[in-house]
């Protein structure tokens, strides 16, 4: 088994989690932006990450995967057997890979604006020498990077609704252990990976990572981390 990715991407993430929940050996491929994602179209059919390749069987897409994986290799399941719950996972991933992975990847360029080391952690590891030096003498100002990385910007509005959520998936945290049901599940795997880019790499986007009163929910994320990896 193959995951072709990109080491700080919040998909790749996800993926590295349920392959690591399921105890399935895997090798990493790091793509290198350009050329490798030529490769990795021949390989797939498209440049996006993640990629997995199980056997003969390639597939593209952090959801795709997790059925991928819930079919091939079911135990432990990522979705509860329940189909009210399974319903209540699903909706919760498909939120954390839209609504709230807009959010906190807007709210981490807005950040890196004035933060070199943070503008490192949008970059994948393999990319090229030239690119990063591109991106780190970008002037500081919000237009300037986001433009230099095709991004929009994150709103008042937006950041508020950001911190809003953030603040509910704290008290449901504080409320029992997992987003759905008894067991960890495929909705919290796609939380805690998202919210990986509020404090990455040992860095914090200001106001929402180092916000004291979400600690609990970042703790509740690292041990969910920590308890697979």
């Amino acid at each position: 088994m193959q995951l072709h990715q990109f080491r700080q991407s919040p998909f790749c993430e996800k993926v590295r989690l349920m392959l690591a929940f399921k105890g399935l050996e895997h090798e990493i491929v790091e793509v290198t932006p350009g050329v490798g994602q030529i490769n990795l179209f021949k390989l797939s059919g498209q440049r996006q990450v993640p990629v997995l390749v199980d056997g003969e069987t390639v597939i593209a897409d952090s959801t795709a995967i997790a059925l991928h994986l819930e079919r091939e290799h079911p135990q432990p399941p990522l979705l509860p057997a329940d189909p009210e719950l399974r319903a209540r996972a699903l909706l919760l991933e498909d939120w954390a890979d839209t609504a709230l992975a807009s959010g906190v990847r807007l709210a981490l360029v807005q950040a890196a604006a004035g933060d070199p080391a943070l503008r490192a952690v949008l970059l994948p590891a393999a990319t090229p020498n030239p690119l990063k030096q591109l991106v780190a003498a970008v002037p500081a100002g919000l237009g300037g990077l986001a433009e230099a990385l095709g991004e929009s910007l994150l709103g008042s509005g937006e950041r508020l609704q950001l911190q809003r959520s953030l603040e509910n998936l704290q008290t449901l945290v504080s409320l029992q252990p997992y987003l759905v049901g008894p067991s960890l599940s495929l909705a919290d795997l796609a939380v805690a990976a998202q919210l990986s880019w509020l404090r990455p790499q040992g860095l914090v986007v200001p106001g929402l990572g180092d916000n004291p009163l979400l600690e609990p929910l970042f703790s509740w994320r690292d041990r969910l981390v920590q308890r697979l990896v």
